[in-house]
Parts: C-alpha cells; sequence; structure tokens
C-alpha cells in the first residue's frame, strides 16, 4: 500500500527539514556526506511523509555521515517491490519498548543505528486534550535548531530480480529505508497524542551510532527523562493534511476559536 496522504495514523506520520546539507553539517558535527547524498542533495521540504527520500546520519569510522534513505523500514522479507511498498507504510515508526525485539526491526537495533535531522513535526490530535480531534499540530525546539529523531536503518535488495539481467542494472541496487523509534509522550504533548518521537540527549547520540554498543547500554541511552523539555508547539491549518501542499506556510500558528476547543 503506497502511502496516500490524508493526516498521519501514526505518531509521527509527517515531519518538515527547512534545511540544506551545509546546515545540517554544521549542526550535527557531520564529518563526511555520502555519494548518494552529494549526487542528489534534497531540498527544503516542509511536508515530509513516508516513502520519500529523507536525511540520515549514521556511524562510520567513529565519525558521524550524512547519507539518504527511503522513510518507512523495509521489512527484510519482503520478496518483491509491492512487498516492500507495504511493508514501508506499516513501519514508519518503531516502538522504543519493542524496537530490540520486534522481527522487522530488531537487526537493525542492534546494528544499524541512526539519527534523522528535522525542522520540527506534525502530529494530529487525539481526544486526549483541547484540540479537537484530527487538529494538525506543528512541534518544533524551542531552542532554534534542529531537532533529532532517534532511528534506524536497513538495507535490502529485491531478490525477485535476483536472476534476471537487472540484477546488473542500477535499478535493483540496495535500498535504505529508515524507522523514526517512538516513546510514550510526556507532559503537554500527551494531550495532543499518546505517543512522541523519541529524542536523545546529545551527549548520547555518538554511543547510540556506535556499531559496537552492546544491546544493554543501547536499552538504556534510551530511558530519557524530560524528553520533551526542548519542545514547543501549536495548531496549524489542515493544508498539511494533503502531500501535495509545501512550504513554511503549513507551519504558520492559528487562532483557535472557542468553538473549536473542547475543555
Amino acid at each position: 500500500m503506497i502511502y496516500q496522504g490524508k493526516y498521519a495514523s501514526h505518531v509521527c506520520g509527517r515531519y518538515a527539514l527547512a534545511a540544506l546539507q551545509e546546515e545540517i553539517v554544521t549542526q550535527f558535527d557531520i564529518n563526511s556526506i555520502s555519494e548518494p547524498a552529494l549526487r542528489n542533495p534534497l531540498p527544503i521540504d516542509w511536508n515530509i511523509a513516508p516513502t520519500k527520500s529523507i536525511y540520515l546520519i549514521k556511524g562510520v569510522s567513529g565519525e558521524r555521515s550524512l547519507d539518504v534513505a527511503s522513510w518507512g523500514l523495509i521489512a527484510p522479507w519482503s520478496k518483491s517491490r509491492e512487498e516492500a511498498s507495504r511493508s514501508q507504510s506499516m513501519a514508519i515508526n518503531a516502538r522504543v519498548e519493542t524496537v530490540h525485539e520486534k522481527p522487522t526491526f530488531r537487526q537493525a537495533f542492534k546494528t544499524k543505528r541512526c539519527l534523522v535531522p528535522a525542522t520540527g513535526y506534525y502530529e494530529w490530535a487525539t481526544e486526549l486534550g483541547q484540540y479537537p480531534r484530527k487538529q494538525p499540530i506543528f512541534v518544533t525546539s524551542d531552542e532554534g535548531h534542529l531537532l533529532a529523531f532517534t532511528g534506524i536503518y536497513s538495507f535490502w535488495r529485491d531478490p525477485s530480480m535476483l536472476d534476471s539481467e537487472e540484477m546488473e542494472n542500477s535499478s535493483n541496487e540496495m535500498k535504505q529505508s529508515v524507522s523514526i523509534i517512538t516513546r510514550d509522550a510526556v507532559g503537554e504533548l500527551a494531550k495532543v497524542h499518546n505517543r512522541m518521537p523519541l529524542f536523545l540527549p546529545r551527549d548520547r547520540w555518538d554511543r547510540w551510532l556506535d556499531i559496537d554498543t552492546p544491546e544493554q547500554e543501547l536499552k538504556s541511552l534510551l530511558v530519557v527523562r524530560d524528553p520533551d523539555s526542548h519542545l514547543k508547539f501549536w495548531p496549524v491549518e489542515s493544508r498539511v493534511n494533503s502531500i501535495r501542499n509545501n512550504g513554511r506556510e503549513l507551519t504558520a500558528p492559528i487562532e483557535m476559536g472557542e468553538s473549536q476547543t473542547l475543555f
């Protein structure tokens, strides 16, 4: 199932990245850029949806490298491109409580961990708080810098093509895909939605990216106090619901009239 673009049913089902490579490299102290990222730098995008190409930051030989991948982890057992697309739509997020044990995610959790840079993300309100259900909310940093979603990635190649001439063709190259890890929401964000992306403190990034970090330490890294302490959010127009819409105006705050709020 290809992602169709209505309001997201997943937590963090849409996000924005209003930064080009140079700014990402500076803010995240990146040492190298992969050939695919250099060859095809991504544009600023205020409405990033699942299956789009996105940036990720990986640990390579003790340094940080910027790369590109498709959003939505492809299940390793996918036997065709159709199956891969279906699995992506169901794996844009991985729950922190089970990421180490779920078959789709567990190998990536052990060996292929990353950070995903973002300006902010969109959430759709449930009935938990003051906003009407499905009201889009934009969440961003209150410190003026990019956010870093905690993520995992993997590689996949279409096995149905392995015995064909297309095996020699670039169209059957390894496809890299990413999932964003989520956790229980806290504080005021919990009144919008019961889940939120997981944000690691900056001093834990290197251990998270290090391929040799033991699994038990990884689990402890993911226990974060006050994960919302650097965030702010506000309601935005429903234009973000359609992936056809893009631009900074999607994140502009709107006033909610009394008839639109629930108290």
